[in-house]
């Protein structure tokens, strides 16, 4: 799928000088029969969208990229606006000036570091990288009797079509841990989580590996909140070994966690 991309030279440039570092174990990654690499996090940390900045440089030089985040698609609109903006200035004002979610009600998807993700973002696409930034969060009914299997299934179509809109690219999401196990919740309203929707074997499913530190969460009060510290502290990278009875491919593992506070743009 992409080494046809690379024979024929077709892959954009990426300049790697706005600190991009590689991370180790990702070149295990760009097999080509994987079209999508999920990366399931617990939102509100330093460490995992910086991450995930670095494996989307890492991906560009393979082909082209689909980045695909955890906001609704309502605000693809805004994301937009801010990846064309002119000034970085203009660009915040963009997010500033949206009503409603992350970057209003915090959940950790509207944190400084995720800020600064979006800030690395946009600096690729002005290198004229090969990517396209797009909303992962589907606008489902709410419909008594539907529960949240359902909204899973959205997610995991729209996620398909995002990757049927560009066949010759790879996805790469950043979500919710839930959403990126690739079996199903037995007795659990959630039912079959939406990476397991689509086929496995076109599939790598990453947690981010829990090795204690803190994240910002929003449950009574929001702050920061401990990491639990049941992963191998020495642990680095990314490790393709089947995890939790196959619910993920691999760890993506980054140490102890920071908690990063919510952003004003």
């Amino acid at each position: 799928m992409i080494a046809a991309f690379i024979a024929a030279g077709l892959l954009s440039a990426f300049d790697w000088s706005d600190g991009c570092r590689p991370v180790a174990g990702s070149e295990a990654l760009w097999r080509d029969d994987v079209r999508y690499v999920f990366v399931g996090e617990t939102h509100g940390t330093v460490e995992t969208p910086a991450a995930f900045a670095d494996l989307v440089c890492a991906a560009l030089e393979q082909g082209p990229v689909v980045v695909s985040l955890e906001y609704p698609v309502e605000f693809q609109s805004t994301l937009d606006a801010f990846m064309e903006a002119d000034t970085e200035a203009e660009a915040r004002a963009v997010l500033a000036d949206y009503p409603h979610g992350p970057f209003v009600h915090h959940d950790g998807r509207g944190s400084e570091a995720m800020l600064h993700l979006l800030l690395r973002l946009r600096a690729m696409l002005r290198e004229a990288a090969d990517m396209t930034v797009v909303a992962s969060v589907p606008n489902s009914p709410r419909v008594e009797g539907f529960r949240q299997s359902y909204a899973e299934m959205d997610r995991a179509v729209l996620w398909s079509r995002q990757a049927m809109a560009q066949p010759q690219a790879r996805v790469l999401a950043l979500v919710g841990r839930v959403h990126t196990e690739k079996i199903r919740r037995v007795g659990s309203p959630l039912g079959l989580p939406a990476a397991a929707h689509i086929r496995p074997e076109e599939t790598v499913s990453l947690s981010v590996a829990q090795q204690g530190g803190e994240a910002w969460m929003c449950r009574d009060d929001c702050g920061a909140a401990p990491i639990p510290d049941v992963d191998a502290a020495r642990m680095r990278g990314v490790i393709l070994t089947p995890q939790q009875d196959g619910k993920f491919d691999g760890l993506l593992a980054l140490g102890p966690t920071t908690a990063s506070a919510p952003a004003k743009p």
